[in-house]
């Protein structure tokens, strides 16, 4: 059957010209190591990875970013005709591109397009494609959707190939088609996004997933992992079950246990959920490829996942970064910061970063960072705000503009120091509208543009804190013991010094020649080579700790370990002395938010006051927003921290 595309191709394509005058020669963007950082690169040229978004995108702001020096947006785009949270009940933000089978409406994706062009002549462009199918869809396939207990079916299936076949099929004319129009020259890539809130998450309802060819590829699985049937039913501890019996484990139960699962009872609970995880993954990676085989490779792949540092229910799919990082067809990876969103605390990328850069990809943050003139989706929307939702707590913004510019100034900091970018996560518009908060957005893109690395080596972190993604999956109270164990991502930054964070399946990788502490966080059970692992780096006088389910175990030369029993959590206090007692160098003795490197310094502070920091070396410390040296050749500063606030220093050793 011929596309039909009902008339809006050729619409698409006045209206762009009309706009601009461009060419249609395809924009090429792509992520290339420089100096073993992954960098954006468009049309041949570094680019700041900084990004402007919202989800109901006006001209008004899109103006007010240009004029920032923002030149990178992101557009929502969706296949069908349902909201991306299916328990808040929230209304779609665009009508849908798939309106029946070979047939596509792409208008809201042309306005939202001459919008930005009609704003910014620079503008680049990242569409955000949300792939969830439109409910005719489900009906016509219940085959290749998610089949419920009571008979129903709901959204898809993620096990399907139907779905996955039909998806990529769409995601092929869509591409086909803005290929051939006029927006070629300003699409830059394809943020792939799927399941609950766009972030590749299950819709609750999809734990009960029921549908056979979900058994069916679990079962596969299960063939792939363990080969012969005898390895098989050992591991399970089953000599009756076998690789065409094998069930999932019910991860929908009702009763939640705080305990840890037991290995030698529960393995068909943890290989569920391994497999639950890598249909995620496995499903990005397909999509990704699409993109860049139709593409040609000239646009970027991105998606939302490996939120294990924050999201501590396994039935939710992310389980499996290890995994997804060497697709070889994947360009960045994000997620928001974490949702503790107050003075005075961290607020971290929801994934090991570091491991993320270790692999060549680019982490960007979303930055959904609400201000004192944070609007709410029902005054700004019509039809889309479900009554009472999206009203208060997390959807609040601070009182006073002051804390506001902190805020975004944390962001800021946050991102320059550890070496990523991100984007402006506008959500219904207006968050930043105004000239204290877009003075940073703009600041932002200067600063990241107009300092170029220096010496970076001399300000690496010395602590090295390991986690592990698939812990969440032993814990059968579905997140509770995890948080416990996880909570210390928010001391971590008060300590005065930076810390890297790496994913266990990456140890053999890491150099270790800077470390002085290394944080075992959440490894429940060790293998012999982590064992053997640990006494050596004891013998290269390095501090280990160890965090498991019973306490934490302390590992310092050739001392006798000291087991804290029912030590969990720590407090920014006891971690820095702990840090001291190894030598870690402590440049900030109270507890700030703090962090440092990449040539950036930023302390975050609730009441202010006098600071003094130390540094390792002598360095030129400057105001960058004023460009004015605070000291030239100095290994310690005083400094005055107004309340409430944040402060940024470039840093030159």
């Amino acid at each position: 059957m011929a596309k039909n595309f009902s008339g809006i191709f050729l619409i698409g394509i006045i209206c762009a010209f009309q706009i601009s005058s461009q060419a249609t020669a395809q924009t090429s963007a792509k992520i290339k190591l420089t100096e073993g950082r992954p960098t954006l690169i468009i049309d041949g040229e570094a680019h700041p990875p900084f990004a402007y978004m919202s989800y109901l995108g006006e001209e008004k702001y899109y103006n007010e970013v240009a004029d920032a020096g923002i030149h990178l947006y992101n557009i929502p785009a969706y296949l069908a005709d349902r909201g991306i949270n299916s328990t808040s009940g929230i209304g779609p933000f665009r009508k849908p591109i798939w309106i029946a089978e070979n047939q596509y409406d792409f208008s809201s994706v042309i306005e939202d397009f001459d919008k930005i062009v009609t704003s910014d002549p620079y503008a680049k462009v990242i569409v955000r494609l949300y792939l969830d199918p439109p409910l005719w869809w489900e009906r016509l396939h219940p085959e290749a959707s998610a089949q419920l207990p009571d008979g129903s079916t709901y959204r898809q299936c993620f096990s399907s190939e139907i779905w996955k076949a039909q998806t990529g099929k769409v995601i092929e004319d869509f591409l086909e088609w803005i290929q051939e129009s006029p927006y070629a020259t300003i699409l830059a890539g394809i943020h792939v996004a799927s399941g609950f809130t766009e972030e590749w998450f299950y819709h609750p309802k999809q734990y009960h997933d029921q549908n056979p060819v979900r058994r069916d590829a679990f079962r596969q699985w299960l063939r792939n992992k363990y080969k012969k049937v005898t390895v098989f039913q050992k591991t399970w501890n089953d000599t009756a079950v076998t690789f065409e019996t094998a069930q999932l484990a019910n991860i929908d139960e009702a009763e939640k246990r705080k305990e840890w699962r037991d290995p030698k009872t529960e393995q068909h609970y943890i290989d569920t959920f391994r497999f639950h995880t890598e249909v995620m993954t496995d499903n990005i990676a397909y999509f990704c490829k699409i993109v860049k085989e139709k593409s040609k490779g000239k646009l970027l792949t991105g998606a939302f996942y490996g939120y294990h540092y924050f999201v501590t229910d396994p039935r939710r799919g992310h389980g499996a970064l290890a995994k997804l990082l060497d697709c070889p067809d994947l360009d960045y990876l994000s997620s928001p910061n974490a949702y503790n969103r107050v003075l005075g605390e961290d607020w971290p990328a929801m994934a090991a970063i570091n491991s993320v850069r270790l692999h060549g990809k680019l982490w960007l943050t979303e930055n959904d960072t609400r201000t004192s003139i944070t609007t709410l989706l029902r005054d700004r929307s019509h039809g889309i705000a479900p009554p009472g939702q999206y009203e208060d707590g997390v959807w609040l913004g601070p009182e006073d503009m002051e804390t506001s510019k902190s805020f975004l100034w944390k962001n800021t900091a946050r991102m320059l120091a550890f070496g990523y970018g991100g984007w402006w996560f506008d959500m219904w518009g207006g968050w930043f509208s105004d000239p204290e908060l877009l003075s940073v957005l703009k600041n932002t893109q200067r600063l990241h543009s107009d300092y170029l690395p220096k010496n970076i080596e001399r300000m690496t972190s010395e602590v090295l804190v390991v986690v592990d993604e698939e812990l969440s999956f032993w814990d059968a109270s579905y997140g509770s013991l995890t948080e416990n164990i996880l909570s210390n991502r928010y001391p971590l930054a008060k300590t005065g010094t930076s810390y890297d964070l790496f994913l266990r399946s990456d140890l053999g990788a890491i150099s270790m020649k800077k470390y002085k502490v290394v944080w075992l966080m959440g490894l429940l059970h060790l293998n012999a080579a982590e064992e053997a692992q640990i006494a050596a780096w004891q013998n290269q006088g390095i501090t280990v700790v160890k965090t498991d389910a019973n306490g934490t175990e302390i590992y310092s030369n050739d001392n006798k370990p000291v087991f804290l029993d029912g030590k969990l959590k720590w407090s920014a206090a006891d971690l820095r002395e702990l840090w001291r007692k190894s030598e870690v160098h402590i440049y900030n003795d109270t507890s700030d938010v703090f962090y440092i490197g990449n040539n950036w310094l930023g302390i975050h502070t609730i009441k202010g006051g006098e600071r003094t920091l130390r540094f390792p070396f002598k360095a030129q410390i400057i105001d960058p927003l004023k460009n004015k040296v605070l000291a030239d050749s100095t290994n310690t500063l005083k400094l005055k921290l107004h309340p409430k606030s944040t402060t940024l220093l470039r840093i030159h050793p």
